[in-house]
Formats: C-alpha cells, sequence, structure tokens
C-alpha cells in the first residue's frame, strides 16, 4: 500500500503528510470543504501532498488518516471508507470535544466506537499517541539504538501489518498491543500517551496498563 489519504489538513494531519511524503508515499489530503480552500496551504506546508475533497482523498487512499477533532469524525459519512484502512489518531478531549458522554464511558477505548461508525472499514488506531511536532524530530531508521516506538492496536491482522509498515517507513518501531480494545493503553491519561518508549519499554507499558503479566501479540511488527 503506498497511496495514503488524510482526512484532516490541521496540525496533525499535515505533519503527517510530510511524513508520509517523506517515506515515498503518494499522498492526498482534505479538508471539510473543496479542495481550492486549502490549495496553497497543502503547497506551503506539506509540498508534494496533493490537495483534494474529502471524497477523492478517500478513494486515493489505499490507507485513510483520519485526523480530524473527534466531536466532528461522525461529519464524515460511513460509506466514504467502506473497504478501507483507516488510521485513527484521534483523542477525547474535552476542552476542544465537549462531554461526549459515549467516549467518557467507553471502557474498550474510543477506537472501538470509532469502529462502530465506520462499520465497512478496518479500524487501526495509532499515532495518536505523539505529539505531531515529533513525528518529523523523532523518526529514526531501522535498528537505530534511539529508535522510539509507536502502538497499533486492530481487530484485522492485514490492516495492522499495512499501518506497521507506514509506522516503520515514517521511522519508529511498530509495536501490535493486539485488539483494536487495547487502544485505550494508547490514550490520553496513559503512561504511554505522550511518553519515550522503545519498543519493549512500550510493550511493557500496555501490558501493565491492560492488566496482563506480559502483552501476548504485543511485538515489533
Amino acid at each position: 500500500m503506498n497511496r495514503i489519504g488524510i482526512l484532516g489538513a490541521g496540525r496533525v494531519g499535515t505533519a503527517i503528510a510530510r511524513s508520509a511524503i517523506a517515506a515515498g508515499y503518494d499522498v492526498a489530503i482534505a479538508a471539510s470543504g473543496p479542495a481550492s480552500d486549502i490549495e496553497l496551504l497543502v503547497e506551503v506546508v506539506a509540498p508534494g501532498a496533493r490537495a483534494a475533497s474529502a471524497e477523492d482523498a478517500a478513494a486515493h487512499g489505499e490507507i485513510v488518516i483520519v485526523a480530524v477533532p473527534l466531536h466532528r469524525f461522525r461529519s464524515i459519512p460511513s460509506a466514504l471508507l467502506d473497504g478501507k484502512v483507516v488510521v485513527d489518531t484521534m483523542n477525547h478531549w474535552e476542552p476542544t470535544d465537549g462531554r461526549l458522554d459515549d467516549f467518557d464511558a467507553a471502557p474498550y477505548g474510543t477506537s472501538v466506537i470509532v469502529q462502530e461508525h465506520f462499520a465497512g472499514a478496518r479500524v487501526v488506531k495509532t499515532l495518536n499517541h505523539i505529539g505531531y511536532h515529533f513525528l518529523e524530530v523523532d523518526g529514526r531508521s531501522g535498528g537505530h539504538p534511539d529508535r522510539r516506538a509507536l502502538g497499533i492496536a486492530g481487530d484485522d491482522d492485514t490492516a495492522v501489518r499495512a499501518v506497521a509498515e507506514l509506522i516503520d517507513r515514517i521511522g519508529f518501531d511498530p509495536v501490535v498491543t493486539g485488539p483494536l480494545r487495547t487502544g485505550a493503553a494508547l490514550q490520553p491519561g496513559t503512561a504511554i500517551f505522550g511518553g519515550h518508549h522503545d519498543a519493549a519499554g512500550l510493550a511493557g507499558e500496555a501490558a501493565r496498563h491492560l492488566g496482563t503479566s506480559s502483552l501476548t501479540g504485543a511485538t515489533r511488527a
């Protein structure tokens, strides 16, 4: 999979676009309006990406990254992402999102609810627990002793492998924590969120959060 569609042209979406372009991906990025609204922005902050409508960005991407405020994700028609590998980068921020009762009472993490909306897609949670400004700063080549790890959670093995390749190509060790519900270990309030861990350290923190003695399936993908 070499084509990336990004829904969201804010700081997170454009930072991911730059990292993906540097890794050799073909990137189309969209905001909520027509492509013409963001053409200049994309040219300046994500050179090499193509400004697109949401429909065109979704159609372009073999992997589609959703990088919008969580309270707006349901404004994306669910059918738009049918059949796609979807990366959920979103977090619940009450100052931004307001109170979202379904997310406050989500024992298996917010991505499980996102998957319910995008029922025809294969949702994978990652890129939510690293600050967008660190994506380009902390990326390292494979085998580098200081390489940072990023967690990945998903129910579909093929989708997880595709996203793990993306994480590796942009300069991070992918660590699969397990099914999508284990993405709760990557959310705000956990040791992983905002932390800087190598692969073994991230797997250990995820296991502690999930209450297991070891994290079966948590491996460098």
